[in-house]
């Protein structure tokens, strides 16, 4: 027995002298495929194995456990990564535990659940909508699974099944993206209109604004009760609006068949918005244009168009430490129904991660709302400067390592850290 037992010992202390980590750097010199490597670190937690960020330390990189499954997927997929032994591993912690370090390590627990709201009744094999998405296009690169759910499963709680929603390029004012004038006798453009006043009337609505808001509604519960939503685009100015306008008519007679309130301005809640506050509506339904929120009169060429997301302290203030590791500072541009946010609009509680400060241009913002958070990024594709409808969606095998997208990444993976380090 005796031998056993220290047979045993000594094989347990081998394996923790000899354990490795798999170690995926994700600084600009020694990644290929940033993109992927969120996706092998969100499959290694759905093994149910812990995985840890590694905030500021060579861009934000993941380690993991070492076995043979995560290495054959890390080459199969195209990830850069090398294998690191249990004390290289301690001496990374320990240089990164020192107080004067602006680094953090994050334990990942659990892989989060990902909804993506967008319309359900498009033709099988067509699209109604003729644009791509940034966000479903980067989980399919990058691996990540996740299920679209629209406004009938909204509306009967099934958010409450995910740990992170992403709004789709949504007008949730009923304006149909103020399309009309450009779009309105396009054949998508009536489809979508008569599938979505078909689908109003199914749900009880009269009109397809009042839908919007019931909707809009749901999700404000969702992030209250400790859900994690993410916007771009139209989704973001549109949302807030409609959260404003509550009550209010701001849709002109060519989107709900009556004119709007002329009062609609003065009838404006913004206790009831995340993140804007004072902003004029634009009622002229030939504008594509919602409200004076979106930065559009931009004196600036693309080749000079770039923002900057700033440095926070990883050990102080993980979430948005977290939301901004990047291999870089500055990102470029990019445009879309609403480009970037006017300043004198945010509310004072709202966290600035990025902006172009010579514009006086917001682009990615965060915030808290009850339990939950929420976080914006304006423009529509990070690696597509002006996306027109119908152009062809951009194909990311030939921007792998976009750090545009990686700050879409970086929202993904945050639902799965340690919950104690997510608290604000």
């Amino acid at each position: 027995m005796k031998k056993y037992f220290f047979t045993t010992l000594l094989v347990l202390i081998y394996t923790v002298i000899n354990a490795a980590y798999i170690f995926i750097p994700m600084d600009y010199e020694n990644q290929k495929n940033h993109l992927k490597a969120y996706g092998i670190t969100y499959w290694v937690l759905t093994q149910e194995v812990e995985a840890y960020w590694l905030l500021n330390y060579k861009g934000g990189s993941f380690a993991f456990q070492q076995t043979k499954k995560f290495e054959d997927e890390c080459k199969i997929r195209g990830v850069s990564y090398k294998i690191i032994s249990n004390g290289e591993f301690a001496r990374i912690r320990e240089e990164i535990a020192n107080p004067e370090a602006n680094m953090e390590a994050i334990k990942l627990e659990k892989a989060p659940k990902i909804a993506v709201y967008t319309p359900d009744f498009n033709p099988v094999g067509q699209k109604i909508q003729p644009w791509d998405d940034a966000v479903t296009l980067v989980l399919t690169y990058a691996e990540i699974p996740y299920d679209q759910i629209y406004d009938r499963a909204v509306l009967e709680n099934k958010l409450a099944e995910y740990d992170w929603l992403h709004l789709h390029h949504e007008d949730f004012t009923g304006q149909y993206g103020k399309f009309y004038a450009s779009q309105g006798s396009t054949p998508w453009y009536k489809l979508n209109q008569q599938k979505t006043e078909e689908m109003s009337k199914k749900l009880g609505y009269s009109k397809v604004s009042h839908l919007k808001l019931a909707v809009a509604k749901k999700i404000k519960e969702y992030v209250s009760g400790g859900g994690f939503m993410f916007a771009m685009c139209s989704a973001t100015d549109t949302y807030d609006i409609a959260l404003a306008a509550e009550g209010v008519d701001i849709c002109d007679k060519q989107y709900d068949g009556d004119s709007y309130d002329p009062n609609s301005q003065a009838k404006l809640d913004f206790s009831k918005t995340f993140a804007f506050k004072d902003f004029q509506l634009i009622l002229n339904p030939l504008v594509y244009e919602h409200s004076t929120l979106d930065s559009k009169d931009r004196r600036i060429s693309p080749e000079n168009d770039y923002f900057n997301i700033f440095d926070f302290s990883a050990k102080w203030d993980p979430i948005p430490s977290m939301l901004c590791q990047n291999h870089t500072k500055i990102i470029k541009g990019f445009m879309g129904q609403s480009t970037s946010f006017v300043r004198k609009y945010i509310k004072s509680d709202v966290l600035i991660l990025g902006e172009n400060k010579a514009l006086e241009e917001v682009k990615y913002i965060h915030g808290t709302q009850g339990y939950g958070t929420w976080t914006f990024f304006g423009g529509h594709d990070p690696e597509d400067y002006q996306h027109f409808v119908n152009d062809p969606e951009t194909d990311l095998n030939l921007h792998p390592t976009s750090p545009g997208y990686r700050l879409i990444l970086n929202n993904i993976l945050f639902p799965a850290a340690e919950k104690k380090k997510r608290k604000t």
